[in-house]
């Protein structure tokens, strides 16, 4: 869809309806479309890498893991979007009988893409804040080895940052540890500048 296309107002149904048949996916909120860009070799290098190693720790419990296939709904402020990994225990819980719409994920994890941080980490991590599932919230950096994990404690959200390749990503939520150099394994980070004179 063109941006052009994008500018009316839609129904969640109507979105729906244009999502499902659609080549690239889209974001919805408040009546408005719109659509996703193409992410980088890191990013896609990281969102593997993460999916595979909780999808191996998880494979016998469960527990299911998503890519970013899988759209995710705020039902308290409508917003269809689709997180980079998301998992769920127990009895997922999906909008209808596509089952392609989760509402109840315990963990959500976004690669920070220069284009989308801000959105990562304002808006959207409101968003989030506001699925009564979610336990973990982590954004990974794809220009740096940093791993932000919001924890949810009580009513507030804890953060701690990692930076080490040795330090390890816990999820109490689905009982999973990952360490960063997992995490990063094969990223290639860009050179730093180097000094003029």
């Amino acid at each position: 869809m063109s941006s052009a296309a994008l500018s009316n107002r839609y129904t969640p149904k109507e979105y729906l309806d244009l999502e499902r048949k659609a080549v690239h996916k889209s974001e919805y909120l408040n009546g408005f479309i719109t659509a996703m860009s193409g992410a980088s070799r890191e990013h896609n290098v990281i969102a593997v890498n993460i999916t595979v190693e909780l999808g191996t720790q998880l494979k016998d419990r469960e527990c299911e893991v998503y890519s970013s296939d899988m759209r995710v709904l705020v039902n308290s402020t409508g917003l269809y979007t689709y997180p980079d990994l998301s998992v769920v225990c127990h009895q997922p819980q999906f909008l209808d009988k596509e089952v392609d719409t989760l509402l109840n994920p315990m963990v959500v994890e976004e690669v920070l893409s220069p284009s989308t941080e801000s959105y990562n980490r304002g808006a959207k991590f409101a968003h989030y804040q506001r699925i009564d599932s979610l336990r973990d919230y982590v954004m990974i950096s794809q220009e740096e080895m940093r791993v932000e994990h919001f924890t949810k404690q009580g009513t507030g959200w804890f953060l701690t940052v990692l930076e080490n390749p040795l330090a390890i990503l816990e999820l109490p939520s689905i009982g999973c540890r990952v360490t960063l150099s997992e995490i990063y394994r094969k990223v290639v980070f860009p050179e730093p500048p180097t000094a003029t004179n």
